[in-house]
């Protein structure tokens, strides 16, 4: 069902209408045939892109639509309740901008931007390695300096777009620190592995990539030597609102189907959601998904108003991504035997949401971050 939403601007109530109509027509008619057969929707990015879905929350100046993030968000989460893998590649899809839209140097900005917010480029957030996942000071690749700039040694793991993406975040260490780089996907010295064999999200790659001595260019440095961190944390607190709405998205799409079954399928010569413990489940995910949504709309806020979100932001991703869990489980649940078949998307829905829990940092340390702000 369409979702009653508090936008701010006729503006914005527009746009998520334009949201729900290009989303229902490009991702809820495509979505079954990628994922079964996990085949990657080329061309799908610059639809989203033409539509000026990419570029929402960035500044006029910068090609963007000028949006709130509240408003960014909950177009991810319309896009997350028609195919989670394409709101999620477009959560870290603004990611991997943001780096150069905040750090980086006029020139860097119009070198890039423009046609990473149009769609024609696909960015990537390289971050994570095989032994620095959560622990991002344990960081071992290597940008070594040299004559015009650095050359990049070591493995990356866990990258959403990889080997497809354009442009990648890169975080290596440098002699001053974590240093953050903008590397194009084509540089001569760097390889992808393999796709992973994922439970869920099949139609977008994530894959590990090996640098071995590719040169980047010391205008590819994005602020300083050293602040690498600074930049990946910043970005984080904004991935993770992308992620809880992703979350949200999924789990209003796990509600809205568990309710049509319940509305149709009888049993004892009545619908089952009026049987009073049908009922109370499904208003308990009803409950979770309002909440979520509430939750990362305030985080939000506080990024539109320019005070400090970062616990809000890590409490938003816990708690959406621990209600999709629930949520789509219990989506199963109504479905009785069906819904452990793929005849009906709640199963996938469930291999979706279990994924959310761990990245953009597992809700272990959400919990850290938090209770290190109490």
């Amino acid at each position: 069902m369409a979702v009653d939403r508090l936008l701010p601007t006729q503006e914005a109530r527009d746009l998520l209408d334009l949201v729900r109509d290009l989303a229902d027509k490009e991702l809820a008619t495509r979505v079954e045939e990628h994922e079964r057969n996990e085949t990657y929707p080329t061309g799908l990015f610059r639809t989203l892109g033409a539509a000026g879905l990419l570029s929402l929350p960035y500044p006029e100046e910068q090609g963007g639509g000028g949006q709130p993030y509240e408003v960014y968000l909950q177009m991810l989460e319309e896009l997350a309740a028609r195919w989670a893998a394409v709101a999620v590649a477009v959560s870290v899809h603004t990611l991997a901008c943001y780096p150069v839209a905040t750090f980086g140097t006029p020139e860097q900005r119009a070198e890039v931007l423009p046609t990473l917010l149009s769609g024609d480029l696909v960015g990537g957030y390289s971050l994570s390695e095989p032994q620095a996942g959560s622990d991002a000071n344990a960081l071992t690749c290597k940008a070594v300096p040299v004559e015009g700039g650095y050359q990049i040694f070591g493995n990356k793991a866990w990258i959403t777009h990889g080997g497809i993406a354009d442009f990648y975040a890169l975080f290596a260490r440098t002699p001053s620190g974590v240093s953050c780089f903008l590397a194009p996907g084509s540089a001569p010295g760097l390889t992808f592995g393999k796709p992973e064999e994922k439970m869920g999200l099949h139609a977008v790659p994530t894959t590990s990539a090996f640098w071995d001595g590719a040169v980047l260019e010391h205008d590819r440095l994005i602020g300083e030597e050293g602040q690498g961190l600074r930049i990946a944390f910043s970005a984080l607190d904004s991935g993770r609102l992308g992620i809880a709405a992703c979350a949200t998205g999924l789990a209003q799409a796990a509600l809205d189907a568990a309710v049509a079954y319940a509305k149709e399928r009888t049993t004892f010569g009545r619908r089952i959601i009026d049987h009073q413990g049908l009922g109370f489940l499904l208003a308990d995910m009803a409950a979770s998904v309002e909440s979520a949504r509430a939750v990362y709309l305030d985080a939000a806020r506080r990024r539109d108003a320019g005070v400090p979100y970062t616990r809000q932001a890590s409490i938003a991703k816990l708690v959406a991504t621990d209600a999709a869990m629930k949520v789509t489980t219990d989506a199963v649940q109504v479905f009785g035997g069906y819904g452990y078949t793929r005849e009906f998307p709640v199963e996938r829905y469930m291999r979706e949401a279990k994924i959310m829990q761990i990245f953009e940092g597992t809700n272990q340390i959400q919990r850290l971050v938090i209770s290190r702000h109490l």
